[in-house]
C-alpha cells in the first residue's frame, strides 16, 4: 500500500514507531494527521490493521491463534474484501509517506500466528533486495541524542565495512542482501543453500570498542530471536561483523558460547 489517506485503520496494541513504543491513542492521532480515519475496534469499515504488541492479548481463536482483530481481518479476506495488514515498520513508513508491504497471516512457533511478509525472496522472507553501500555525511552535534544502534550506520567506517563484506561475499559467489519487508532491520544477510545468515556490522574507529561489541551482540541476537519466531523452519545463523579484529580474544569465546559467529574485515575468516 502507498499511503494512509482514505483508509479506516485500527491497531492491535501499542506500536514500535521508529524504535519508540507508541500507545494506540497516539498512533491513531498520527494516522489521522495523515488522512486516515482511526477506529478503536474492528468493523466492516476497517481497511487497514496495524499489527502492534499482542503480548498481553487474549487469544480468541484456538485453531489459528490470532488476536480477535486479526481473526476478523482474516474473515473479511476470506469473504473477498481485502483488509491490509502492516507491522510497526510498515506503519512507520506510511507515516513518512512511503509505501509499505501488506503482510500475510501465518502460523508461527508454539501455536502463535503473526503477520509476515510473503516468502517471495531468497531466504524465506528474511532476505530482501540486494544490499548497497549508503552515502554518509558528517555527524552533527545533536546526533549524540540518537539511539546508538542507528547512529553507527551513519559513519563512513561502518559503510566501508559493509562494502568490504559485500565484496568478500561476492568473491565467494554469494550476494549480500538487505532485510526483507517486515523483518528486523539487520545490516546484511545472505544465504548458502538452505542456511540463512543475518549480520550486524559494527565500526570500531572513533568509538569505545567494548561498547560497540556489546551493542552488536545484543542487536544481532535480538534480530535472530525475532526471526526464529517468525520463520521457525529456517536454519538461521547470527553473525557480528567488526571493522577490524577486536583487541581482546575473549570476544570470540563469548560469541561462540552463545551460538554467534564473529568475523572482521578484511579477511572475514569463519564466514
Amino acid at each position: 500500500m502507498h499511503g494512509l489517506k482514505g483508509h479506516t485503520v485500527c491497531f492491535t496494541g501499542r506500536v514500535l514507531v521508529d524504535d519508540v513504543w507508541t500507545v494506540r491513542a497516539t498512533c491513531a492521532k498520527r494516522a489521522g494527521q495523515r488522512g486516515a480515519v482511526p477506529k478503536t475496534d474492528f468493523s466492516r469499515k476497517v481497511t487497514l490493521v496495524v499489527y502492534g504488541d499482542l503480548a498481553s492479548k487474549v487469544v480468541t481463536d484456538d485453531r489459528r491463534a490470532y488476536s480477535s482483530t486479526l481473526v476478523d481481518a482474516e474473515a473479511e479476506r476470506s469473504r473477498g474484501r481485502h483488509v491490509c495488514v502492516v507491522d510497526a515498520d510498515g506503519f512507520s513508513k506510511l507515516l513518512k509517506g512511503r509505501p509499505a508491504p501488506c503482510l500475510e497471516l501465518r502460523k508461527a512457533r508454539a501455536g502463535r500466528v503473526r503477520p509476515v511478509a510473503a516468502d517471495t525472496t531468497e531466504g524465506g522472507g528474511v532476505l530482501g533486495a540486494p544490499l548497497r553501500v549508503r552515502r554518509t555525511g558528517r555527524r552533527l552535534s545533536g546526533d549524540l541524542a540518537l539511539d546508538l544502534s542507528t547512529l553507527d550506520k551513519a559513519t563512513t567506517a561502518h559503510e566501508a565495512t559493509v562494502g568490504a563484506l559485500i565484496a568478500y561475499l561476492s568473491r565467494q559467489g554469494v550476494e549480500a542482501r538487505a532485510h526483507a519487508p517486515g523483518a528486523p532491520q539487520f545490516d546484511a544477510g545472505w544465504s548458502r543453500g538452505e542456511e540463512v545468515f543475518v549480520a550486524e556490522v559494527k565500526s570500531l574507529t572513533g568509538a569505545r570498542e567494548e561498547q560497540q561489541i556489546r551493542l552488536g551482540i545484543g542487536q544481532v541476537l535480538d534480530y535472530a530471536h525475532q526471526l526464529w519466531s517468525m520463520h521457525p523452519n529456517t536454519v538461521l545463523h547470527p553473525v557480528l561483523v567488526l571493522e577490524r579484529p577486536p583487541s581482546l580474544a575473549r570476544w570470540a569465546a563469548l560469541a561462540g558460547s552463545v551460538g554467534l559467529r564473529l568475523a572482521w574485515a578484511p579477511a572475514f575468516a569463519g564466514l
